[in-house]
């Protein structure tokens, strides 16, 4: 993952898009969360349907940007090409696998079917409704219990329980309980209890549990006092040392 000028793995998925490709090669169909303005309208003053069939007017297989149909592959991608604005709509569009060509960060297809259009947290209710667990979604809200594994993409919400572990990407929160791992992308908040171990990208904050007469919580960013980036920290003799 590379934001503002530093790169380090993925915190949320360590597979590419194109390795998801290859891994959903099997599977017919995917689909790509997407936003549009008011007006149905997106690039180029092209107009979306809210239901039913889609196609580039354009269509090119080459990898750059345009000429195709654009999305987040199972809402995994770059958040910051989705529109935050309050009355964007949000679009779930169902689409052939095998027409999925990666654009880093992003992907493109000829055609599609659009199944959902909406506000953005009933979009991504539907994209994880059908077929979406398990993937980094942007602005998911994902909660397990002891031992689980929850993980949200960009802008999401991952929490785990005791001995648990929670991913989110860039500007997400990563909550785990005592001995878990919580790991935040850019800008992210990572939380675990106490014995836990947390990560944040640039700009993160980590803050972890532990005990002397009381609960107590210790705090550190990333990039003072020595805390790195894309590195596990724990809490040793109420110190943040890297594991």
């Amino acid at each position: 993952m590379a934001r503002d000028g530093v790169t380090c793995p993925s915190p949320v998925n360590p597979l590419t898009t194109s390795d998801i490709v290859l891994t959903l090669s099997r599977m017919a169909t995917s689909l790509l969360l997407r936003t549009c303005s008011p007006t149905l309208t997106s690039h180029g003053d092209f107009v979306w349907p809210r239901l039913g069939p889609v196609e580039a007017p354009d269509w090119s297989p080459t990898p750059s940007c345009g000429q195709g149909l654009h999305g987040l592959l199972w809402g995994e991608g770059d958040a910051s090409l989705l529109s935050t604005g309050t009355d964007a709509l949000w679009q779930v569009v169902e689409v052939q696998t095998a027409d999925v060509v990666d654009l880093q960060g992003k992907v493109k297809v000829p055609r599609g079917d659009v199944v959902f259009t909406g506000p953005r947290d009933e979009a991504v209710n539907y994209l994880l409704t059908h077929g979406g667990q398990g993937h980094a979604v942007a602005f998911a809200r994902i909660m397990v219990g002891t031992y689980g594994t929850a993980t949200a993409g960009d802008g999401g919400t991952a929490t785990a329980g005791d001995d648990g572990t929670a991913t989110a990407g860039a500007h997400g929160t990563a909550t785990a309980g005592a001995h878990g791992t919580a790991t935040a992308g850019t800008h992210g908040t990572a939380t675990a209890g106490a014995y836990g171990i947390v990560a944040a990208g640039p700009g993160g904050l980590l803050v972890l549990a532990f005990h002397d007469t009381r609960r107590r919580l210790a705090l550190a960013y990333v990039g003072e006092g020595g805390i790195l980036p894309c590195t596990r920290y724990r809490l040793i003799s109420g110190v943040f040392t890297a594991v």
